[in-house]
């Protein structure tokens, strides 16, 4: 179980556009679905990755807790099914809906949406202000597998929750960390290590 840490996009970026589809109900998901919203959270997640599975459960609390809010939030996998079959789009439809995911949850064939978002890990997690200007990006909480930390999701929510009143956010910001995206043969991006 390798792990990396996120790239620590610059704060401000702009977040880029796409057109995935969901892997729940096939339908085509972009920036313009959360039109209006005053935040919008992007997590690149996976099946397969310890580091997933031991907060998948709180993410799935996110999106329930949040979908009455101004909040969109969309989760995306890159991960190459061919050599990780567990993350391939039907599976990952499993993973949703046995989760009860309140969220889309999208497959990024090309793997061109993750290089845009500079991810490396999963989860990485990238929340957008109103205007779509990145401003957190950083690790879910200070828990991981095995170091017995209880998994809160205290460092998203704290950003969301700030986001959401309208409050600065704390650029002092911690990595996320978890398994190196599967990148395809030859895809692996410069930024990747």
């Amino acid at each position: 179980m390798a792990r990396v840490a996120s790239t620590m996009l610059p704060l401000g970026t702009i977040a880029p556009d796409f057109q995935l589809p969901d892997v729940v109900s096939g339908e085509m998901i972009s920036l313009a679905r959360f039109a209006g919203s005053d935040g919008l959270l992007v997590m690149f997640i996976c099946r397969h990755c310890p580091f997933v599975k031991h907060v998948q459960d709180e993410l799935a609390r996110l999106g329930q807790d949040y979908q009455d809010r101004s909040l969109g939030i969309v989760a995306i996998s890159a991960n190459d099914a061919d050599h990780y079959p567990d993350d391939a789009p039907d599976r990952l439809k499993e993973m949703a809906l046995e989760l009860h995911f309140p969220f889309p949850v999208c497959y990024d064939a090309s793997q061109a949406i993750a290089k845009a978002y500079t991810a490396a890990c999963t989860p990485d997690f990238f929340l957008f202000n109103r205007d779509r200007q990145l401003v957190y990006r950083g690790q879910l909480d200070d828990s991981r597998p095995g170091n017995d930390q209880p998994v809160t999701g205290q460092d998203l929510r704290t950003a969301i929750d700030a986001l959401l009143a309208g409050q600065p956010i704390d650029e002092k910001q911690q990595p996320s960390i978890g398994c190196n995206i599967k990148w395809k043969p030859g895809h692996a991006p410069d930024y990747f290590g």
